[in-house]
């Protein structure tokens, strides 16, 4: 258990990090916010959330193992 909740935070915590930096990079990029920004903001916005999922589980994970 305790394997599967580091995993899963560790993971998490990757996806939330990635989707941030990579919005940042695109406005960087791009000097503008046009449609292709804001496309990319939404499939940003659904990995960051499966990303808190992920953290949670793990939260959850460890708590269950007694950690």
């Amino acid at each position: 258990m305790l394997f599967w909740g580091e995993t899963l935070q560790v993971v998490g915590t990757v996806m939330v990090a990635y989707m941030a930096i990579a919005v940042h990079y695109r406005v960087r990029k791009e000097h503008r916010v046009d449609d292709n920004v804001f496309k990319m903001m939404e499939r940003e916005q659904i990995v960051g959330v499966v990303g808190i999922v992920f953290i949670v589980a793990g939260y959850a994970l460890k708590v269950y193992a007694g950690i």
